[in-house]
């Protein structure tokens, strides 16, 4: 899986529906074309859901943020925040035929 579907899947709770469009089963929408890594209103969602979680957001620098104690930067605050949502989520350990 890449950085998007991790994120979609393990964060979001999204389901692929077909290959552009994700499906949001709690709010029951679908969701085109999202790209976090570029688009910052889809990089809010992922603050946005973490923050749900009882995730502490913030901004450390200009292309740095952190979600507690996990921080990573990017060219971008929209690839920083899904960097940073994407080392929380990524678990190599699972097996992706169980996603």
């Amino acid at each position: 899986m890449n950085k998007t579907e991790v994120i979609a899947r393990r964060i979001l709770g999204w389901k692929l529906n077909r290959w552009d469009r994700w499906y949001d089963p709690e709010k029951e929408n679908f969701i085109y074309n999202f790209k976090p890594e570029e688009n910052l209103e889809h990089a809010l969602f992922i603050v946005e859901r973490l923050k749900s979680f009882g995730y502490t957001y913030f901004v450390k620098g200009k292309y740095e943020v952190c979600f507690n104690d996990v921080c990573e930067n990017g060219k971008t605050l929209a690839q920083a925040i899904t960097n940073a949502a994407f080392s929380l989520a990524d678990n190599s350990t699972i097996d992706e035929g169980w996603i």
